[in-house]
Parts: C-alpha cells; structure tokens; sequence
C-alpha cells in the first residue's frame, strides 16, 4: 500500500453529480476533497464537438462498454449499455438534452415520505446551477455553471412531424421544464455555441486550480473500508499501485446506476446472497443494493420519406459533408450541432394516465444502431418510450475482480401495463406518421412493419426493436425506514452505516419522465447543500 492521505470529503465518480459535488465542497478552502474516476480526461475532440456522440458511444476510449444479460423481454437480446468513461461521464457523451421530469414525479417522491424532495423543493436546486438562454423568473435561473441553449440548427421535415402531431391532438409547447411537459417543442441542450457543456466544463474544470481539490485520474476504486459501522476510507488502484485515502467527514458515492452499487457490493454491503456469491463477507447486508433497477426503453419506430432532406443523404455526400464541416468550423452551426435527438414529444397513450407518460426523441436520420453507418435512403426516427415504466431488474457483481463489469438485468417489458403501453405508442407514433401534415414526405414505416397489428405482434415487436436510451436509475433507492429495500435516507444516508452517502442517479426511488442527466445534477446540488448544512451544525 502506498502511503495513506487523508481528507475531509472523498468522492467516488466524475460524472455528472461527482463534477459539482467537487465545485461545491470544495468552495470553502477549508474543506479537504480528493475526487476519484476511474476514466480519463476529456482530452478527445469528439468529447467537445456536440455529434462526437457518435464516435463516443462504443468507443473503450469513452465508454465501459457495458452489455445487458440476455433479456427475455427483448426476445432474449442482449444490448449494449452505454456509460460515460471520462471526466464528466455520461454528460460528456449522452444526449445533452435539458430536461427536469414532471412535478409530478418529484412530489411522488414526497408522497413515499420522502420529505424535502417535492417539486416545490428541489425547483430551487435545477435553478442554482442553470444558465438558461432566457431570462430568469420563476422557472429558470441564469448565470449558473450548467449552460441551456437552443439548437443551432433546422430540419423543416422535423417541422412537419410537430405539425403532425399537432393534427392527432398533441399541443404543441415552448418550455418543458415548468413542472409539465406534455406537448412537443425542440429540445433545449447543454451547449454553449455550438459546444458540448458537460458537466466537466461546468463544474470541474474552472475550480481545478483549488488548492483545497485533487483530481485523480484513472482510479480504480476496489473497496470501502468499514470500521465500528463507518464508512472511513476507499482502497484504489492506479499504475498498478495500490492507494488508501481516508475521509475524517464524508464518503460520497457518485458513480451512477452502475457503479454505485456495484462498489457497494465489493465492499460487503449489499444482499447477503450475492456477496456469498461473490465470496464476500457480510460487512453490512442490505437487501436493497442493487435492485430496483429502472430504465427507459426506446422504440425506434423508423419511417422512410421522400421530397425531404434527412442527415442520411447529406452524410453521403462529400460536398454536403464538405459543406456541414465549414459551417461548424466558421459558424458553430449545422449537424456537427446535432444532438441525437432535435424534436421531443410528450403525450399520453391513454386519458388513464394523469400526466404524459411516453415521450419521443424525433430524428432526421436512421440506423440499425449507433455507431453503425446510416441507412442509405432518406428516413426518420420516432423514438417512443415509457416515461415510467413499471418492470424492475438489477445490477449485481459477479467477481470478487473490481474490473470484472457487474451483470445488468433491466428485466424490460417484464410487467403487462408496460408491454401494453409499448403496443400503444406503436399505435399512436403511426396516427402521427399517417396525419395530413406528414402525407407530403409519403412515409413508409420500415420499423417495426406495418403488418404488424395485433396487439401479439406489436409486443414481440416492441422486444425487436426496443433498446435502452440510456437513463438507468434506483439502484440505490432512497427510502424511509420501514422501506426494507432503501439504501440511503432522505439525506443521502447510507441506511446503517456512518460517513458514507449516495449522490447520483441511483438514489431515485422512481425514475423521472424524461430524461435523467440534469435530475441527477439537482440530486448532486441538493446532496451538496445537506453535507454542508450538516458540516456547520
């Protein structure tokens, strides 16, 4: 063991929430923080240019490269389960699309008496960090370290499908983020012109320079150490060497849906079961770890046109790429701006349901899957997915070897309400598909088929093409104390154990209805706030 530092906060995770809980503990010089990622720097163009997502997702250099069990509801395919590998994590290589979720999902968390997590108390948390490309009033914040910009770029095929949804009874919207977002509207996203705002370039990178803050790259942590039932130090790798620092405060876990509980599960916290499995011992059981997995899953419903101009010819082109590349080179614009998904959609499948509960990421593009070529025809994609879905799975270590990735089981369409919301979103993106308003571009459904009707068919098509849009959550739940599968408290408190919290998307006890990067920052700005509150008691 190398020599042993010692600090006031470590944090396990450069992602999205290690990235600002690093900015906001670190603003007093007093407080001692040394922050943990396993991955890289973003020092790769394609972490930068907002299309790199492209090259990133799939790339070792990027991305774990992590792979789901085989999934009986996906008619047993095993899909890849992209997350971020870099400084940043996930917000350097997903989506960089704003979104809160619903007050309605936060004042669920409420409800399960989960106090201090209403819409009404975590709005002031995604308002602290934004700097939101209007002006602030009640809704939004400005001159916060997490730029929200409108797209750079026009597709007038993407005009046509909004229009189409207009036509079958879908409003239409300016802002998603009010605590309501049924309706369509484009997608705001984290960029400042023109660029990828990660939550690296944010957050981290302009406080590095503290003196009070150490960065440590390529940090394999292997294991929380546990003593007289406290969190107290983390072991890691690094070069081959083995290191110990310990934390006389706090131990923040910060490294996802994934991660997370996987650490947990080497460290000997977790279902007594599996850590037998894994021949650990018992240092703290805790049913919970790991279970409670939820996820979005994505039908990529793709349409062939004609008469439009799609991203599928243009990147056939030489001139047309030629013509893409000096726009971003001299202009900052054009598809290069491109997030995977321009125009959004929110609606219900049916009037049972309070709040919107399917959302769409429409594209002026199609391909079998990302990081694979596109189609050589022009077409569309109108990706639905279940904003709540009701099938949980699980994410478990199967090694004793920290490096050995952990078995991931979504356990997708495993429940009858979500398999029937699967067969209706099929049947509600082709009313918009076939609206007057879209009859110009003559569209020809290639995914999943039209001969596929009956409500069998639309299922086991729904297993076909149904993939993850990347929004893990919950397996770390929070939860009050007669929840036997909560993890951590409505403080981020690891049930059991002192010194050691959660701050990430695997706290959430319910996934949000939309997408979930910015949620997780709030989770960040809000944990920060408690630890210190707590710090000065």
């Amino acid at each position: 063991m190398s020599d042993i530092r010692t600090y006031d906060y470590i944090i396990v995770g450069a992602g999205t929430a290690g990235c600002l809980l690093a900015n906001r503990l670190s603003a007093d010089p007093r407080n001692r923080v040394l922050l943990l990622e396993a991955g890289g720097r973003d020092n790769w163009i394609w972490f930068h240019i907002p299309v790199g997502y492209l090259y990133a997702i799939g790339d070792k250099r990027a991305d774990w490269l992590f792979k789901t069990a085989a999934e009986p509801g996906l008619n047993g395919r095993a899909i890849s389960y992209p997350r971020g590998k870099v400084i940043g994590g996930c917000s350097a290589i997903n989506g960089m699309i704003y979104m809160r979720g619903q007050a309605a999902d936060y004042d669920g968390w409420r409800q399960l008496g989960l106090a201090g997590w209403g819409w009404e108390d975590v709005l002031p948390y995604f308002k602290k960090h934004e700097d939101y490309h209007g002006r602030a009033d009640d809704m939004h914040g400005v001159g916060g370290e997490w730029r929200i910009e409108r797209q750079r770029l026009h597709w007038p095929i993407l005009d046509a499908v909004r229009e189409a949804a207009a036509q079958v009874g879908i409003r239409k919207t300016n802002d998603f983020n009010c605590g309501d977002n049924e309706g369509s509207d484009y997608f705001d996203v984290n960029q400042r012109r023109g660029v990828r705002w990660s939550a690296a370039r944010g957050f981290l990178k302009p406080v590095l320079r503290r003196k009070n803050l150490e960065l440590v790259t390529h940090a394999q942590v292997e294991r929380i150490v546990v003593e007289d039932k406290r969190a107290v130090a983390v072991r890691y790798k690094r070069g081959g060497a083995a290191f110990e620092a310990r934390a006389e405060a706090d131990i923040v876990l910060a490294a996802g849906a994934i991660g997370t509980p996987h650490l947990l599960e080497l460290s000997g916290i977790g279902k007594p079961d599996i850590l037998a499995r894994i021949g650990s011992a018992v240092v703290h059981a805790l049913p919970g770890v790991g279970e409670n997995l939820q996820d979005h899953l994505q039908l990529r419903t793709i349409f062939k046109i004609a008469g439009a101009r799609t991203l599928n010819m243009d990147y056939r082109s030489l001139l047309r790429r030629s013509l893409i590349g000096l726009d971003y080179a001299f202009r900052r614009r054009g598809p290069m701006t491109m997030a995977p998904s321009q125009l959004g959609i929110f609606a219900k499948t049916s009037p049972d349901y309070a709040t919107a509960n399917v959302e769409w990421h429409v594209q002026p593009l199609s391909l079998d899957r990302f990081g694979e070529p596109l189609h050589t025809f022009p077409a569309i994609t109108l990706s639905a997915c279940n904003l709540r879905p009701a099938s949980r799975g699980s994410v478990h270590a199967v090694s004793a070897d920290p490096v050995a990735p952990p078995e991931i089981r979504p356990n997708y369409l495993s429940e009858e309400e979500d398999r029937r919301v699967a067969a209706d979103a099929i049947k509600l993106t082709r009313r918009i598909a076939a609206a007057p308003a879209l009859a110009p571009y003559k569209p020809e459904e290639l995914l999943p088929g039209a001969s596929k009707t009956s409500e069998e068919d639309l299922v086991k098509a729904a297993g076909d093409i149904g993939t993850t849009i990347f929004h893990p959550v919950g397996t770390a739940k929070m939860g009050t104390a007669d929840d036997p599968f909560a993890v951590v408290d409505a403080r981020l408190k690891l049930r059991g154990l002192e010194g050691l919290r959660v701050a990430d998307a695997s706290i959430m006890p319910r996934i949000t209805s939309g997408n979930t990067n910015s949620p997780v920052l709030m989770i960040a700005e809000k944990a920060a706030a408690i630890i210190l509150e707590e710090a000065k008691a």
